[in-house]
C-alpha cells in the first residue's frame, strides 16, 4: 500500500470570511513532517498574535495515515475547531499538509454548531483553491557494473524514468538511481535478465 503516490499540495492558499462579525481566515501550507507542520502553526500564531484564536489541524504523511495527525481547539470549546479542520484535511486525500484558522472574534456568539460549521467550512473552501501534485514513492538503487554494460543500463534507465543521483567511475562503474518503488522489482529483474546478471543491485537503505 505505501508505495502508492499520493497528493501533496504545491502551494499555499488563504481563505478568508466573515461570519457574524467575526473574521476567519484559513491558511493551508505544504508541510511534509510533523517538524515542518509546527514550525508553520508558529509563523502563522506569530503573524496572528492578537488574534482570539489561532485552531490548527495537521496531516503530516499520507493522508490516511493517522500517526501523523494533529490538532488543537486553541482555547475554543472542545470539539469545535480542531476536529472539524482535521476531519476536511483527512477527509481530502491530500497529504503533507496543515491548516491554520484564524479567529478574530467579533463579540457576537457562535454557538457550537456555528463554530464547527465555520471552521470545518472554512477549511472546505480553502481545500477547492488548492493545487496538487502526485507525490511518487521513490526506491534508490546501487548499480555495479562493467563499463560495457553502462548503454544497457542508461536505456533501461529511461525506459523506466530512474533517476542518476550519484556516479563514481573506477575499474567498474557504480550508480546510485532513484526509482518509483513500485517499479523497483521489475527494473531490477530485467536488467539482471538483459546484462546475464552481471548487474550488482542493492537498495540504497534511506
Amino acid at each position: 500500500m505505501n508505495d502508492q503516490p499520493y497528493l501533496i499540495p504545491t502551494a499555499s492558499v488563504t481563505f478568508e470570511e466573515e461570519i457574524k462579525k467575526s473574521v476567519f481566515i484559513t491558511k493551508i501550507a505544504h508541510t511534509p513532517s510533523v517538524e515542518t507542520a509546527k514550525e508553520f502553526i508558529e509563523q502563522v500564531k506569530a503573524e496572528h498574535a492578537s488574534a482570539r484564536h489561532n485552531c490548527w489541524a495537521f496531516v503530516a504523511g499520507r493522508p490516511e495515515n493517522s500517526l501523523l495527525w494533529g490538532f488543537s481547539d486553541d482555547g475554543e470549546p472542545s470539539g469545535t475547531a480542531g476536529k472539524p479542520i482535521l476531519a476536511q484535511l483527512s477527509g481530502s486525500g491530500v497529504g503533507e499538509m496543515t491548516a491554520v484558522v484564524t479567529r478574530y472574534s467579533g463579540g457576537i456568539k457562535l454557538g457550537t454548531g456555528g463554530l464547527v460549521k465555520a471552521y470545518g467550512g472554512g477549511v472546505q473552501q480553502a481545500l477547492k483553491q488548492l493545487q496538487t501534485i502526485e507525490k511518487k514513492i521513490t526506491t534508490q538503487l546501487r548499480l555495479r557494473l562493467d563499463y560495457s554494460l553502462l548503454p544497457l543500463v542508461q536505456a533501461m534507465m529511461s525506459q523506466f524514468e530512474a533517476i542518476q543521483l550519484d556516479a563514481l567511475f573506477e575499474s567498474d562503474v557504480m550508480l546510485v538511481v532513484e526509482i518509483d518503488k513500485r517499479d523497483a522489482a521489475i527494473f531490477s529483474q530485467a536488467l539482471i535478465n538483459k546484462s546475464g546478471a552481471k548487474v550488482l543491485i542493492n537498495e540504497v537503505e534511506n
